[in-house]
């Protein structure tokens, strides 16, 4: 009996869960990029996904997200990204710091990121550890944010990617203004980022 109301029980946690979040909404479709967003379970701030192709490889994928001190080449207000552990090479804390436009202060984050590639899917977390260091006075430090990618083979040597993310960028930003603009960054990065793997298979390929 009681194992029959303890699944009970997450039964109706799990289902709770998925009704306090919305359905996937199509926001920007352009060049192969789309963008949705949803209501987030709890919160006002929208989570997002990403669908598109990258002309890449996973090794070079995963070579280009190893490459912490170069993200300000292909992530969205990146002002500085820097290495402060390597657990190992799929393992790895950096901090970085985004530029925001006036007068929103800007934002730092402290990340995690998990690389798991296997046989059929590439898992990527990168999940956010505001406690790991002391607060900069000159950042609002970003309390929370979760990114998962979900890479699989697509035709024609390419790379299927499912990206979705979530924060929390913490201050006195307004919902309402995070939502407007949530799709801009992602997308500017994914277009960045194909252009920077494009360019690499191409040398490669000399």
């Amino acid at each position: 009996m009681k194992s029959n109301c303890f699944v009970l029980s997450i039964l109706v946690l799990c289902l709770s869960h998925a009704y306090g979040q919305g359905k996937w909404e199509l926001k920007k479709d352009q060049d192969g990029i789309q963008v949705f967003t949803r209501k987030a379970a709890k919160g006002n701030i929208k989570e997002l996904r990403v669908l598109c192709e990258l002309d890449a490889t996973k090794a070079q994928l995963i070579s280009t997200l190893q490459n912490i001190n170069d993200y300000n080449s292909w992530v969205y207000s990146n002002k500085k990204s820097t290495i402060l552990k390597t657990i190992s090479p799929q393992n790895i804390i950096y901090y970085t710091q985004s530029h925001l436009p006036w007068p929103i202060r800007d934002r730092d984050l402290v990340v995690e990121l998990n690389i798991n590639p296997t046989p059929d899917v590439l898992n990527i977390q990168a999940r956010s550890l505001p406690d790991f260091m002391p607060k900069d006075v000159d950042y609002i430090r970003v309390p929370y944010s979760l990114a998962l990618w979900k890479v699989t083979q697509a035709a024609d040597n390419k790379l299927k990617v499912d990206y979705s993310f979530s924060v929390d960028p913490g201050g006195s930003i307004p919902s309402w203004l995070v939502n407007a603009t949530l799709t801009i960054g992602p997308y500017n990065s994914f277009v960045k980022l194909r252009q920077i793997l494009k360019a690499q298979k191409s040398q490669q390929a000399r």
